[in-house]
């Protein structure tokens, strides 16, 4: 699957996820929703290059000379921010649930309305 298609896959997955926020929060999740859709589609690529190469570039003769790739790095960085945008994403998701009210909260409200 080419980089379009998991954005766009990966996009359709959290707009439908975030569907139930408030619309006035929708048009701030919007970015993220974007933001975490591109490094998605970006980290899915570069596994696919370190399925060639790997992570960590190891001299021949030397085997303790080791290097990270550039692509292992890379992988890293959006992984970390792609976890930070989700995390927002969840944070905002559960704060916008309603809990219901548990039956001994309702009956303390009804003592103290009835005063």
């Amino acid at each position: 699957m080419d980089k379009t298609h998991v954005f766009k896959a990966e996009y359709e997955k959290l707009t439908k996820i975030c569907e139930k926020i408030e619309e006035d929060k929708k048009q701030l999740v919007e970015g993220l929703i974007r933001d975490a859709s591109f490094l998605y589609a970006e980290n899915t690529e570069l596994v696919e290059i370190m399925k060639q190469t790997g992570m960590v570039k190891i001299h021949p003769s030397n085997k303790t000379t080791q290097k990270t790739t550039e692509a292992a790095k890379q992988y890293l960085r959006n992984v970390n921010s792609y976890a930070t945008v989700i995390k927002t994403l969840s944070s905002i998701l559960n704060k916008n649930i309603i809990e219901e009210e548990d039956p001994f909260e309702k009956w303390v409200r009804e003592k103290q309305e009835k005063g």
